[in-house]
């Protein structure tokens, strides 16, 4: 009887950690898609000056992400993505105008769409849109357009292509 007891609170204690882990992973996650929505409201509103501000914020949380408790699948496409999600965010912080900051966007939206698809950690409803001028897609919080490829010039111009429901 004693065995049992004794690997029964075995069990627990490691399905705590687990769970604990991911829960730090996940709230690490959850805090990248926000300084993400930041970027893009920020290129939404044509605030160059933010947009790179946020960017360098982003690349900071990429680094906060405890990524090796991922499951191996996960942890090889987060690898590959966040290197993608640095360099392109570093690209928008480093960009000279509007227009160059908004060309790395692009592919920063992609990785990050790819990103939540996959790992499925974000906390709340976020809303996959499309741009079909640019033909890019993004990521929001809010199911309303704000199409950071054009801003101000053509503010709700794009479509819901998807809705990734939270975890």
């Amino acid at each position: 009887m004693k065995k049992i007891i004794v690997m029964i609170a075995v069990i627990a204690i490691s399905m705590t950690k687990t769970t604990f882990a991911q829960s730090k992973t996940d709230a690490a996650f959850n805090q990248l898609l926000a300084a993400y929505y930041d970027v893009k409201n920020a290129l939404a509103a044509d605030k160059q000056d933010v947009a790179k501000e946020k960017a360098n914020a982003l690349s900071g949380k990429v680094d906060a992400i405890q990524h090796k408790d991922l499951p191996a699948a996960q942890h090889t496409l987060w690898m590959e993505q966040s290197k993608i999600i640095k360099t392109k965010a570093s690209e928008l912080a480093a960009g000279k105008d509007i227009k160059a900051q908004r060309k790395s966007f692009e592919l920063l939206s992609s990785a990050m769409i790819k990103t939540v698809r996959n790992i499925k950690f974000n906390n709340a409803t976020v809303y996959v849109q499309h741009c079909p001028m640019v033909k890019a897609s993004w990521l929001n919080e809010k199911e309303n357009i704000e199409n950071p490829y054009y801003g101000s010039m053509m503010f709700d111009c794009g479509d819901v292509a998807e809705t990734i429901k939270s975890k």
